[in-house]
């Protein structure tokens, strides 16, 4: 009787017999130089530390036959010739339905105190689903938001940006939209938030009930640049697994900006060179590596609202401007507008939502591109009738937008608890403009 060794064989030729070990050979700001012959790219190591709990670090890259260590924590109380091991792996996360309701860290641990999660282990670096395995957006999704849901019509699957500046209201409106969108899971991801906004975003953005349908990742500001970035990979790595059971989910990243300027920092300790305005360009490999991996799938869908941090409001400065060519929408939120006392502050006339004409019949889309007009006839002679100097019946056009401004303003004005109906939205729109 003859035995089939094959499968025996292949998995001795794939096993780990030597666990690759060195030593930590210097410390350069941030990086950390060891001898670890074999190890890849991407792959986890251990040092350990005399009197502290092992380091978690991750092969960034190599430098004269050492490898660049970037650490996943604090680098306090390592030494020279402390032993580094190779994990021969790279990061995982724990995936199942224990993960609802839950606070990570940006390593997919539980910091709420909470019981262990329950699930399978799932890699957190995957690739982006094939461009001919995605259908086409062609269903819309219900945010809650007049101002969005009929001026700017976002469909399940689209990639949408929040661009504003600091204090205009993006992470009030993330929670907002977290607790009222008709999705079936929603995961937040806060890179580099201050340590007292997770708290408030979870209190007072999502509240309890909004908190039991959704994953909370987070890295606060203190964290190591490796660690805010792998928040990010670390939340779209769990909105992959619900989205692959057939979920809409709903992902809300807070900010791109953040994991960018982290990336630069992983990037210039690594050794690169710096490109546009400090960024080196891994930074603009990484944006679209991410961004692809959201959207439309076989099953189920990811709709990604992403903040983006405009510097003074310049909305052309690298990483503002990059965004734009990768998303589907983008929503420009205004600091004039804000100051006037709107919320939520949609400056509607520089925002664009792509998919729109996918997801919204002609009669809504009709409305609203008459009420944009008016909208925009208005603004541009906001001074002249600032000092009395229009006379009625002289422009038409600015007639018949003075005659229903008033009634669009209070359409896009709407509280920061108050949820609106999708389908009586669009119906209140239409009467506004006929």
């Amino acid at each position: 009787m003859s035995l089939d060794l094959s499968n025996l064989n292949a998995a001795l030729k794939d096993a780990e017999l030597v666990r690759v070990e060195g030593h930590v050979q210097a410390v350069v700001g941030l990086a950390i130089q060891s001898l670890l012959p074999g190890v890849r790219v991407g792959e986890l190591v251990e040092i350990e530390r005399r009197g502290l709990p092992p380091l978690l670090a991750e092969v960034a890259g190599f430098r004269d036959q050492c490898a660049t260590l970037l650490p996943l924590g604090p680098i306090q109380g390592i030494s020279s010739q402390d032993r580094v091991r190779a994990c021969g792996e790279t990061l995982k996360i724990t995936f199942g339905p224990s993960l609802l309701g839950r606070v990570l860290d940006g390593l997919g641990n539980p910091i709420d105190n909470g019981p262990a999660l329950q699930g399978a282990p799932r890699e957190v670096m995957r690739p982006a689903p094939s461009a001919f395995e995605r259908p086409l957006i062609d269903r819309p999704l219900a945010l809650g938001i007049r101002a969005i849901d009929a001026f700017l019509t976002v469909g399940s699957g689209q990639r949408v940006g929040l661009f504003a500046g600091s204090g205009v209201g993006k992470s009030s409106l993330l929670g907002q939209i977290a607790r009222q969108a008709d999705a079936d899971v929603f995961v937040v991801c806060l890179v580099g938030e201050r340590g007292k906004e997770l708290v408030e975003f979870l209190e007072d953005a999502l509240g309890p009930e909004g908190r039991q349908r959704g994953v909370v990742v987070c890295a606060t500001s203190d964290a190591p640049a490796l660690l805010r970035m792998k928040c990010a990979y670390v939340a779209t790595a769990i909105a992959e697994g619900f989205r692959d059971q057939g979920r809409r989910v709903l992902l809300l990243m807070d900010s791109i900006t953040r994991f960018a300027r982290a990336a630069r920092e992983v990037g210039l300790t690594a050794g690169e060179a710096p490109a546009r305005r400090g960024y080196p360009p891994s930074v603009f490999a990484l944006l679209p590596g991410l961004l692809e991996r959201y959207g439309t799938a076989p099953v189920g869908s990811i709709t990604a609202f992403i903040t983006v941090l405009v510097e003074s409001d310049d909305l052309d400065e690298p990483i503002s401007d990059e965004m734009r060519g990768l998303l589907d929408a983008h929503i420009v939120l205004s600091r004039e507008l804000a100051n006037r006392g709107r919320w939520p502050a949609i400056d509607v006339l520089k925002s664009l939502s792509r998919s729109m004409q996918r997801v919204a019949d002609g009669d809504h889309q009709k409305a609203a591109q008459l009420a944009r007009e008016h909208l925009a006839v208005y603004e541009s002679n906001r001074d002249l009738l600032a000092i009395g100097a229009y006379r009625q019946g002289s422009d038409r056009r600015l007639d018949a937008a003075l005659q229903r401004i008033e009634a669009i303003e209070r359409f896009l004005r709407q509280g920061a608890r108050e949820k609106s109906d999708f389908a009586g939205a669009i119906e209140q729109l239409k009467k506004i403009v006929s």
